[in-house]
C-alpha cells in the first residue's frame, strides 16, 4: 500500500456552510489559490446545483487553480450530476463527488426508502456521472452509523459501476477512533475491488475526535483525508488540515506524506478566518495564538534552554516566525523575566534581577496581563527616555460622510517635523502623515485593540507588528484615546529600527 496521503480539502465547499461564513466568488478563488500554494490534492470548490452562486464560483476556480484537482458536489439526482459537469467544464482535472445517506437512519427517516432502493440508486449515480469525467468520487453519507455488512455492499457496487474513490463520512461525528479504524479494515477486507480505488475520511467533530478518527482511518488503509482549513464546518466543524498534516509530519515513524507545504499553513489560517470572519480559538492545535505559548515558569525554563523540551513542533515548520512565545504571568520564573529584558534591551546582573523579579511578581498578582511596558517600568527604564522619535501633537477630523484628516507632528532627535494626511479612518489618516515624515516602506501587519478598564473612559491598549525591510517590530501603547494610543504605538514600532 502507497504511504502518499492525498489531502481533499473542503474548506470552500463543507467549511463555508458555516452561518455568517460565506464567501463571494473573488474571495473563493483567493482561498483556492492559496490552497494551490499549500499543496492541497484536491479543492472541493462548491455544490453547484444548490445556487448560481456556487454555480460561478466552481467554474472560476477551475479556471485559476491549475495542478490541484477541482471538485463538485452532488446529490444521486442526475440534474445535479449535469450542472456539476458543466461547472466543471474549465477544470485540468476535473472529479464529481455524487453519493447517498446509507445508514438506516438516512434510508428510513430522510429518503423513506429501502436499502436494496438505495443501493440501486447509488450505483445509477455513480454510472451517470462516469459519462462526464474518468474521476468519480462516490460518498456513504452516515457510514460511520452505517451497518458494516451493508456498507460493504453498496461500496462494492459503486466500485464496479466505476467509482474511483470511496468516501466513507462520519456525518455526525458519532464514531469512536477504534470504531471508525475498524470500519475502514472491514471495508478493505471485504470488498472485491478495494485495492483498485482510494479510500476516504469525511469526519465530523461533533464529539471532538473528528482528527482522531481521521488518523485512525488513515492508519488502517485509508489514503484520502477530506479536511478544512481551521477545522471549519457544519456544527462542530470537520477534521483540521493542519492538525493531519503535523500529525504525519511530527510522526515519520508511521510513514505517511502528504504534499502539504507546511511553512504557508499559518498563512493560509489568518486568511481564511479573515475572509469569513471567523476567529481561530487561542487554544486551538497548531494555529491558536496560544499554540505556542508557555506561561508556566517550569515550561518556560525548559524552552529557553531548549525548544524541544516542550514543543513538538517548531513554530516555524508551520510559519510562524517567532519561535516561541513566553507569556509573562504570576507563575513565571527568573529564567522567563530574564528574556525578557534581554529581548527588551536590558542587561542586568543576578543582584538586580532578583529585586526586580520581586516586583514583577507583585505586579503579575494584581495583572492578567503584563506587557513590556510593565517590564520597562519594572526595570527603571520608561520607554519615552531614550527614544528617537515622540509625538509632539496629533490632530483628526474624523465623522460619517467626510473624508478623515490627521495633523501630526514629531520630534526626531529634537527636531520637529509636521505633515498633514487623509485615510480611511483616522488611524490610517494618522499612520500616513507619519509615513511622509519618516519616509521608509513600512506596513502594519496586525493591529490590535484591547479594552483594559471598563467604562466609556476605557483605556483602550494597542498592539501593533509592522513589517519594514524583512522583519517585524512590535509597537504598545496605552491611552484613553484609542486614536492616540494607535500612533503612539505606530511610532514605538518605528523607534525599533529606526536610530
Amino acid at each position: 500500500m502507497s504511504n502518499r496521503l492525498f489531502i481533499f480539502d473542503t474548506t470552500l465547499r463543507d467549511g463555508e456552510q458555516v452561518p455568517g461564513c460565506q464567501l463571494n466568488t473573488v474571495e473563493k478563488i483567493q482561498v483556492a489559490k492559496a490552497l494551490e500554494e499549500l499543496g492541497v490534492d484536491v479543492i472541493e470548490a462548491g455544490f453547484p446545483v444548490s445556487s448560481p452562486g456556487d454555480f460561478k464560483s466552481v467554474i472560476e476556480i477551475s479556471k485559476a487553480v491549475t495542478w490541484p484537482s477541482i471538485c463538485a458536489l452532488t446529490r444521486a439526482v442526475e440534474k445535479d450530476i449535469d450542472v456539476a459537469a458543466e461547472a466543471l467544464q474549465y477544470a485540468k482535472r476535473k472529479r464529481i463527488h455524487t453519493g447517498i445517506g446509507t445508514s438506516d437512519y438516512h434510508i428510513q427517516y430522510k429518503f423513506n426508502s429501502t436499502r436494496e432502493e438505495i443501493l440501486e440508486r447509488a450505483i445509477k449515480c455513480v454510472k451517470y456521472a462516469k459519462k462526464y469525467v474518468e474521476d468519480v468520487q462516490f460518498y456513504a453519507e452516515d457510514a460511520g452509523r452505517t451497518d458494516n455488512e451493508y456498507l460493504a455492499r453498496v461500496v462494492e457496487a459503486v466500485i464496479k459501476a466505476g467509482a474511483t474513490v470511496i468516501n466513507i463520512p462520519d456525518t455526525t461525528g458519532y464514531c469512536l477512533p477504534e470504531e471508525f479504524g475498524k470500519k475502514i479494515k472491514y471495508l478493505i477486507e471485504h470488498v472485491d475491488g478495494i485495492d483498485k480505488v482510494t479510500i476516504a475520511t469525511h469526519c465530523h467533530n461533533d464529539l471532538g475526535m473528528a482528527t482522531a478518527n481521521t488518523i485512525s482511518g488513515i492508519l488502517n488503509g485509508a489514503r484520502q483525508a477530506e479536511v478544512t482549513i481551521n477545522g471549519i464546518g457544519e456544527r462542530a466543524g470537520n477534521t483540521s488540515l493542519e492538525e493531519v498534516a503535523m500529525v504525519f509530519k511530527s510522526h515519520k515513524d508511521l510513514d505517511i506524506v502528504t504534499n502539504i507545504n507546511t511553512p504557508k499553513i499559518y498563512k493560509t489560517s489568518k486568511m481564511v478566518s479573515s475572509l469569513m470572519n471567523m476567529p481561530v480559538q487561542p487554544n486551538k492545535a497548531i494555529v491558536g495564538r496560544n499554540a505556542f505559548a508557555h506561561s508556566s515558569g517550569i515550561h518556560q525554563d525548559g524552552v529557553l534552554k531548549n525548544r524541544e523540551s516542550y514543543e513538538i513542533i517548531d513554530p516555524k515548520d508551520v510559519g510562524i516566525e517567532d519561535p516561541n512565545s513566553i507569556v509573562l504571568t504570576a507563575r513565571s520564573g527568573h529564567a522567563a523575566l530574564k528574556h525578557r529584558f534581554q529581548v527588551l534591551g536590558i542587561e542586568m546582573e543576578k543582584d538586580e534581577l532578583d529585586i526586580a523579579y520581586q516586583e514583577f511578581l507583585k505586579l503579575a498578582d494584581r495583572k492578567k496581563n503584563i506587557t513590556d511596558d510593565d517590564i520597562l517600568v519594572i526595570a527603571g527604564k520608561h520607554r519615552d527616555k531614550d527614544a528617537r522619535i515622540k509625538l509632539d501633537y496629533l490632530q483628526v477630523t474624523s465623522g460619517v460622510g467626510v473624508r478623515s484628516v490627521a495633523s501630526v507632528g514629531l520630534n526626531i532627535a529634537g527636531e520637529r517635523f509636521e505633515a498633514c494626511a487623509t485615510g480611511n479612518g483616522p488611524v490610517d489618516a494618522a499612520i500616513t502623515a507619519i509615513k511622509q515624515i519618516i519616509h521608509r516602506q513600512m506596513i502594519v501587519q496586525e493591529f490590535l485593540i484591547q479594552a483594559i478598564t471598563r467604562g466609556s473612559n476605557d483605556v483602550g491598549k494597542v498592539h501593533m507588528t509592522v513589517e519594514y525591510d524583512g522583519n517585524h517590530y512590535y509597537g504598545f501603547s496605552a491611552n484613553t484615546d484609542i486614536i492616540a494610543a494607535s500612533t503612539e504605538a505606530f511610532i514605538d514600532a518605528i523607534n525599533k529600527f529606526v536610530r
